[in-house]
């Protein structure tokens, strides 16, 4: 469900993540997927520590901006997260015990959402995960 005015928003059940910081930074344009929001709480109470969202959802034009992939799930909802300050495996355990299905593991943050399971690595990521 896409929210364009998202000030007044009543029944926000997230008490860890605000509507601003899951919203697109060019438009503010908003778009609530309960579940995938639902999972990423369940990963910030599981892992005991504050998780910074360095992309949620993007509009399309945005999308295009920052060079994602036509088809990307930030078009909907899929969630960046920084790593500094977490332990890589505590956080990618949490996102998993959370039901994430599909990661992509960069140097300084990991990409979470819920399509059928995908893993892929960033440019000189795959030698920091496996070692």
């Amino acid at each position: 469900m896409i929210i364009e005015d998202y000030s007044n928003v009543e029944s926000w059940s997230w008490r860890n993540f605000s509507p601003k910081e899951l919203a697109c930074p060019c438009c503010r344009e908003l778009y609530v997927d309960e579940d995938a929001i639902d999972r990423l709480q369940y990963a910030r109470d599981d892992i005991d520590k504050p998780i910074v969202i360095n992309s949620a959802h993007r509009c399309g034009i945005h999308n295009a901006r920052v060079g994602g992939a036509p088809l990307s799930r930030h078009k909907s909802i899929a969630f960046d997260l920084r790593l500094k300050g977490h332990n890589k495996a505590d956080l990618f355990q949490s996102l998993q015990n959370a039901g994430f299905t599909s990661f992509g593991l960069y140097q300084s943050f990991i990409h979470a959402d819920t399509r059928p399971g995908r893993l892929w690595y960033g440019i000189g990521a795959r030698e920091i995960w496996i070692s």
